[in-house]
């Protein structure tokens, strides 16, 4: 019986002093994924319910932001849930399926960041045909791709690895990814390979196009006005900023898995957090700030927030007048 549960659950051995700090890890990371929710899901508001931003560039960055939901959604309940808990431990099978959320929406975040430059690509150095190319139709098929193509990939290894031999049962992590690989007793030369074709497809090619693309961009823009440069930049740079983020990111997560015993334990707790911190906070700034249109319906929406909090303030005031 003992021996059936110990296959059956998976210790997540990668928490520093949990006992001693639980709730101001609990607080910290409570109150970070709250700002995750409602930041993105406020720009994602905003471009649903203004018309003039129902355009392929928005509708991509709508996605992009409730992918990151998504993927934060993935990891942080069930963090929140062992940071209170005693024991901090995770079934086999619901560590498989964090395994293939983690990997599937972080290979989403690659593809829309692809259908995003694309689609500026198009815009800059093929103005006179970006309607034609970018249609409703064209936009839902790559919106399909960025999310069913990297899900059903994953699914592979996630599936596979359900049927594997387990000899360890303590994974050196607060969330499964790939170091679950490590609790398997044989790695075969087949699911390495299948591995690193799936890291092709959903990164690396993504990762080259994109760069290929705003190579182009930034090419044709240098022959033109000091305008078009600087619209370009502007529109640019923050797709730039968030992949070499991303990137990095997820670059610490495909070599821990080889060098996890040359890492002391806190600093793999630093930087696991911050695959799953960092990334979700900073795409809202750089979009909700950097993007002009949507700054400025974010101003117009906390201007109104503002203007109604003060006259309910002033209404609560007469009243405790009149009281009186």
């Amino acid at each position: 019986m003992d021996d059936e549960l110990n296959v059956t659950y998976i210790t997540l051995g990668g928490h520093v002093e949990v006992e001693k700090y639980r709730y101001i890890y609990f607080f910290i990371m409570f109150i970070v994924y709250l700002l995750i929710i409602c930041s993105n899901s406020t720009i994602v508001y905003i471009i649903w319910v203004h018309q003039n931003l129902h355009e392929p560039m928005y509708i991509f960055i709508a996605a992009l932001l409730l992918n990151s939901v998504l993927f934060s959604t993935a990891v942080y309940p069930k963090l929140l849930i062992d940071f209170l808990s005693e024991k901090q431990t995770i079934s086999y099978s619901a560590c498989l399926f964090q395994f293939h959320l983690f990997y599937s929406l972080g290979g989403s975040e690659f593809l829309l960041l692809a259908a995003m430059s694309y689609d500026r690509y198009v815009s800059i150095c093929k103005p006179l045909q970006y309607h034609t190319i970018m249609r409703k139709t064209t936009v839902s098929i790559f919106l399909g791709l960025a999310w069913i193509l990297p899900a059903s990939q994953v699914a592979v290894p996630a599936g596979l690895s359900a049927d594997k031999k387990l000899c360890r049962f303590i994974l050196k992590g607060v969330f499964c990814n790939n170091t679950v690989y490590k609790l398997q007793c044989v790695i075969s030369r087949a699911q390495i390979i299948h591995d690193m074709v799936i890291l092709l497809n959903v990164a690396l090619v993504p990762m080259l196009f994109i760069l290929f693309t705003y190579t182009r961009i930034f090419i044709i823009t240098y022959r033109s006005s000091r305008e078009v440069r600087r619209k370009a930049a502007q529109t640019c740079l923050p797709h730039l900023i968030i992949l070499i983020n991303f990137s990095c990111l997820c670059a610490y997560d495909v070599i821990i898995v080889q060098l996890e015993s040359d890492f002391p334990k806190t600093v793999n707790l630093i930087m696991s957090l911050q695959i799953v911190m960092y990334h979700p906070l900073f795409n809202p700034i750089m979009y909700g700030l950097k993007m002009k249109e949507i700054s400025k319906h974010l101003k117009k929406l906390f201007c109104q927030a503002k203007s109604v909090l003060c006259i309910n303030t002033k209404n609560k005031c007469t009243d405790i007048s009149l009281m009186f």
